[in-house]
């Protein structure tokens, strides 16, 4: 009887990969086009293919209007975020070696979103186009606080001290917001829809915002995930294998900084995505986060538009908001892994 090899088994592996990023890619194309047919006013593909096409505004119908103007900004901008999401959760968990890190859990989204606030009701901004600024800046300081608080005192970083820290920061930052959005009506009322996390509404100029700071990061996820591969086995072992880990650190870190604050920034904090999409990710991947990081990509913004197409039928003649439709659906999700497998260790 022929035996197979090592080499056989580990082609097999990247076969079976390659044919799971195939079918995301396959499942996303679908979900794209879900997301520019149905609503509340459904369209034909040739409605799509005109306004996709060159046709001036004046020479389209209302329906290919709709789709032009307000469907493929918040297809675009589902895509981006939920890929956004995915990637800086898969990073967060492999560099605090954390199943549980994502930017919601690990309060990056809680900084991201009380700077945005501030910014809103301190300095009047209202663009959506100047969010991503203060989105940056309020992640990057809550990441700072979360690590800090995590690793200081005695004992080194664990995922239970690090998720605690984060709880705590994120508790704090999210009672914070509620502050100034209850001292100032008129940002509340401007807002309330944005803080639950929504894609509805967004323009082009939102997605030409944010994606400069998505495809970096995004770019340096890619890049650094094959190091991650290393790192997640400790950092004394990352070293003796001639791994940077400080500089491995740092620039994972700087992609989760910009994947989580200019997601914030173009869709307010969404739960869930950064935290389930990973660990479903790797049921089929495995722990080779080169794999992780391509498919999250993939697989992602499709939970993304699908929550999103839900959501516009689900209380209809009205919409139930992204943030909301994630939630509903990654929480059973989760709690479905959590009975699978054992995802938290100290």
């Amino acid at each position: 009887m022929k035996t197979r090899t090592p080499s056989d088994a580990t082609v097999n592996r990247t076969i079976l990969r390659f044919g799971w990023m195939v079918l995301g890619l396959i499942l996303l194309l679908a979900a794209a086009i879900a997301s520019l047919r149905l609503g509340s006013v459904d369209t034909d593909w040739s409605t799509i293919q005109a306004a996709l096409s060159s046709t001036p505004m004046s020479e389209l119908s209302d329906e290919a209007v709709i789709v032009r103007e307000l469907r493929l900004p918040r297809t675009l901008v589902g895509i981006a975020v939920g890929a956004s999401l995915a990637v800086a959760g898969a990073l967060m968990q492999a560099v605090s070696r954390n199943p549980l890190a994502d930017p919601g859990i690990l309060g990056v989204n809680a900084g991201a979103a009380l700077a945005i606030i501030v910014a809103i009701a301190v300095l009047g901004i209202t663009a959506p186009t100047s969010y991503v600024w203060f989105g940056l800046l309020g992640a990057l300081a809550a990441s700072a606080i979360v690590y800090g608080l995590g690793s200081g005192g005695r004992g080194t970083m664990t995922p239970v001290r690090l998720t605690l820290a984060g709880a705590v920061v994120a508790a704090l930052l999210s009672s914070a917001t509620s502050t100034v959005l209850l001292l100032d009506e008129r940002t509340l009322d401007q807002f309330r829809f944005w803080m639950v996390g929504s894609i509805a509404g967004r323009d082009m100029s939102v997605v030409t915002a944010v994606a400069p700071f998505m495809i970096v990061g995004l770019v340096a996820a890619l890049a650094t995930a094959p190091a991650i591969n290393v790192l997640v086995l400790g950092d004394d072992v990352a070293s003796s294998l001639g791994q940077r880990v400080v500089v491995v650190r740092g620039v994972a870190a700087a992609a989760v900084v910009l994947l989580a604050g200019s997601s914030v920034a173009a869709a307010g904090p969404i739960a869930f995505m950064g935290l389930v999409v990973p660990h479903l990710v790797r049921t089929v991947t495995g722990p080779d986060y080169r794999w992780i990081v391509a498919c999250s990509v993939l697989y992602a913004p499709v939970l993304m538009l699908a929550a999103d197409i839900v959501g516009r039928y689900v209380v209809s003649p009205d919409e139930l908001e992204v943030g909301i439709a994630t939630a509903v659906i990654g929480a059973p999700l989760f709690i479905l892994l959590i009975r699978r497998r054992r995802l938290v260790s100290t």
